[in-house]
């Protein structure tokens, strides 16, 4: 993805977590298609990538089938799209184990009818239950 600003591609913005039983786990995403050209695209595709870099298995337990979340941001970080908007989540509660070295993907999609052309745009990607598991990318949007 190209830095609105540089030029240059811009990595995923992401702290450590603050949970000691989260430490290890590295949260990724990326967007496609890049640049995001509203004429063509719909819909932008979000891939979202959770990494256990630790060296013990780390447990992830939910409370309803929703394991991640997708906010689209404007530049004022205010709320555009809520990728769980239109979705039903039955309230079965599921544990997701992951162990070292491995990785889960969810790869969803999130409407671009808010958005505008030439503007600096943010999807935050999270997991609901544990807000220390978020990842911002910034992406410009094209005519």
């Amino acid at each position: 993805m190209l830095h609105p600003f540089s030029g240059r591609a811009a990595a995923p913005l992401q702290q450590e977590p603050r949970d000691p039983r989260l430490r290890g786990l590295v949260v990724d995403v990326q967007l496609t298609p890049q640049p995001v050209k509203l004429s063509e695209v719909r819909q932008l595709n979000v891939r979202v990538t959770v990494t256990n870099k630790g060296k013990h298995g780390i447990n992830l337990d939910f409370p309803t089938e929703q394991r991640v979340e997708i906010y689209l941001l404007n530049s004022n970080d205010a709320v555009l799209t809520r990728w769980s908007e239109n979705r039903v989540f039955k309230e079965t509660p599921g544990t997701l184990l992951i162990n070292p070295q491995e990785q889960m993907e969810y790869n969803e999609k999130i409407a671009t009818r808010e958005l505008a052309p030439g503007k600096v745009y943010t999807v935050t990607a999270f997991f609901p239950k544990y807000p220390d598991l978020q990842v911002r990318q910034k992406f410009l949007t094209t005519q």
